[in-house]
């Protein structure tokens, strides 16, 4: 199978490849507390964001090969990237647990509001992690602190939510202009308050 170097246009794009990998896990340096490792969509952009700028900058890589890494390459980087502005801005972890009981750590956006601090969601994920009532650990600028979060699903308070956090976050309000992130609530979304755990 007939191979090549990289070409100028390669080289340019393996760096920015790789760059982007980097970022998708050096970005989570810039929160105070545990380091908190990229999941799903966001480690499969730096992952493979890694792997493709290596292909592209590795001599000898068969043509094909190099011409379907380039076809990939767009669908990698803007997870890359997503991943990379989903974590510029404040992001929180909340310790929760899945259906099977498994520790699981969810990175939502979050929002202050007069009665409390807040994120939005799926309702299945809310579901899915038995939120409800739990009692479980936030993390939120480096202080760990017990809450007890509380779904909503009441549509006003929900609507209100998703639109606060569109305005707080940046890569929100971008992903809405080209329609990857909903401009506003939909059906199957929550509101979920973040109380604190009652003394004792």
């Amino acid at each position: 199978m007939e191979s090549r170097g990289s070409s100028t246009g390669g080289v340019v794009l393996g760096l920015v490849l790789l760059a982007a990998g980097v970022a998708v896990f050096g970005v989570r340096l810039l929160h105070e507390g545990p380091y908190a490792v990229p999941r799903g969509g966001n480690l499969l952009g730096g992952v493979g964001a890694l792997a493709l700028g290596a292909l592209f900058l590795a001599p000898g890589v068969p043509r094909l090969l190099r011409r379907a890494t380039a076809i990939v390459s767009p669908v990698i980087l803007f997870f890359a990237l997503y991943a990379i502005g989903a974590e510029l801005e404040e992001t929180i972890s909340l310790y929760a647990t899945d259906s099977a009981g498994r520790p699981a750590e969810l990175r939502l956006w979050i929002v202050d509001r007069e009665d409390g601090e807040w994120a939005g969601m799926p309702r299945t994920k809310a579901v899915e992690h038995a939120l409800d009532g739990a009692r479980l650990d936030l993390l939120r600028a480096g202080e760990t602190r017990c809450v007890v979060p509380v779904v909503s699903e009441d549509r006003a308070t929900t609507r209100e939510i998703h639109a606060m956090k569109v305005d707080k976050y940046a890569v929100a309000r971008a992903s809405a202009v080209i329609g990857l992130y909903p401009r506003e609530a939909r059906d199957g979304m929550v509101a979920v308050r973040f109380d604190p755990c009652p003394a004792g």
